[in-house]
């Protein structure tokens, strides 16, 4: 049954007030022969038969409820709490932007401003925004902050970063003058730092792979006596168990923040956040939530720094962000409250663990070959002995197993290379399974 709201008087009216008798007068700028074209749309439903009709069709997706799961490459299958969804359900909270009348939204404000708070107990850094779009903006806000600062126009960007991140990046400067070089190993960062903005990497990197936070606080003193800064991409459910970017001098440190309490939902809507170091403050891209206290002494919450943004000071803005999630940064705020420092860190340890088990049975696996120069988080590659899309398949259809990302897909050289991960919802068993099958194959 359709809902039309105007009677025909009410339309009668309004079409005499602009001057046509009948509707289809509107259209006469469209060609006719394309003006009013026979639909071939099936017979009309009650709101029960389509109802019936779109679960039909939703049985029909592999859904995680019903799949094992081994696909990150930075998109994770993460539990999350009931509470989290009940929460951010709430009428009060349903909206995905900072207000902007934010006094008379303390609430969302005070929300925000814990956000900020863990992130920034999580990796150590002085300043967090109130997010952003995703991981690969706040990457490539990172990069352009460090830009900005230093004023040169030479950004190093490791290979081994995420593609879509790098991607990004390359979107927000293509008709810029940054010249953005990548490379493949932290010594390929020893000479030219002089003329460089920035030094940007990945910890855990795209493969799961983790740099000794020792090579790195050698990196970032490199970086420092040469004028530049050194920017980190994060997994924050890493953070709850390796050594915080704080630690090793990180300038700038950014990061995905859907594991921490975000559902994978077809690839979004996701959260970025975005940290840095107290004398950066007033250059960091996006908006602040700062504490305060009202006329009464009350405590209060407020946008601050408002001055830098581009809606305040347009001509002199370093950034045109400006929506930041809200919802989904209240989604982490709940998820790290309910979680808890023990809880984060369990989280981090069971996906270590479980991804280091499965790795060591592979390993023994014959025509397979797991890669491990290198220690790693939660993620790490294996050589398959067919098309990466072929044993996925197989995967699928014979075991109902979703298996990893295609690495060939964003590295040529690493055709025929799978990059598997477990987090803490994959069982023993579910391991057990994809070996078992991978054997089996």
């Amino acid at each position: 049954m359709n809902y039309i709201p105007h009677t025909d008087a009410e339309r009668k009216v309004m079409l005499e007030a602009i001057g046509v008798s009948r509707i289809e007068e509107l259209f006469h700028a469209v060609p006719e022969g394309v003006r009013f074209p026979q639909l071939n749309l099936p017979a009309p439903l009650t709101e029960m038969e389509v109802m019936w009709e779109l679960g039909a069709l939703a049985d029909t997706n592999a859904d995680l409820g019903h799949h094992a799961c081994f696909l990150g490459a930075g998109a994770y299958n993460h539990y999350v709490p009931s509470l989290v969804d009940h929460m951010i359900r709430r009428g009060e909270f349903l909206t995905a932007y900072t207000p902007y009348q934010p006094e008379v939204s303390q609430g969302t404000l005070q929300a925000i401003f814990e956000f900020q708070s863990m992130m920034g107990a999580l990796t150590g850094m002085e300043i967090s925004t109130a997010s952003h779009y995703d991981g690969a903006t706040a990457f490539a806000e990172g990069v352009l902050m460090a830009v900005h600062t230093t004023g040169r126009r030479k950004a190093l960007v490791s290979r081994h970063v995420h593609p879509h991140y790098r991607q990004v990046l390359r979107t927000y400067t293509q008709f810029g003058d940054l010249d953005i070089v990548e490379f493949d190993d932290l010594s390929e960062t020893q000479s030219g730092l002089v003329e460089c903005a920035c030094v940007a990497l990945s910890m855990p990197n795209f493969f799961g792979e983790l740099e000794s936070p020792d090579d790195l606080r050698a990196l970032a003193t490199r970086v420092h006596a040469a004028g530049g800064l050194l920017v980190t991409a994060v997994n924050p459910i890493a953070l709850a168990v390796l050594t915080p970017p704080s630690e090793y001098d990180a300038d700038i440190v950014v990061g995905e923040g859907q594991p921490l309490g975000i559902p994978l939902s077809f690839g979004g809507p996701y959260l970025g956040f975005f940290c840095t170091k107290r004398e950066y403050m007033r250059r960091i891209p996006g908006r602040i939530v700062g504490q305060t206290v009202d006329r009464s002494g009350e405590r209060g919450y407020v946008l601050t720094l408002k001055t830098r943004e581009q809606d305040i000071r347009r001509e002199k803005a370093t950034s045109n962000i400006c929506t930041n999630q809200g919802l989904m940064a209240l989604c982490a705020c709940v998820y790290m409250s309910v979680m808890g420092r023990s809880g984060l860190q369990q989280a981090g340890n069971l996906c270590y663990q479980k991804a280091h088990y499965a790795a060591e049975r592979i390993a023994k696996l014959r025509r397979y070959e797991v890669r491990s120069e290198r220690p790693f988080f939660n993620e790490f590659v294996v050589r398959v002995p067919r098309p990466v899309a072929e044993v996925n398949a197989f995967l699928f259809e014979e075991h109902d197993i979703i298996g990893g990302y295609d690495l060939g897909a964003d590295y040529a050289e690493l055709a025929g290379h799978m990059l598997l991960c477990c987090t803490e919802t994959n069982t023993k068993e579910e391991i057990d399974a994809l070996v078992d099958a991978l054997g089996a194959l």
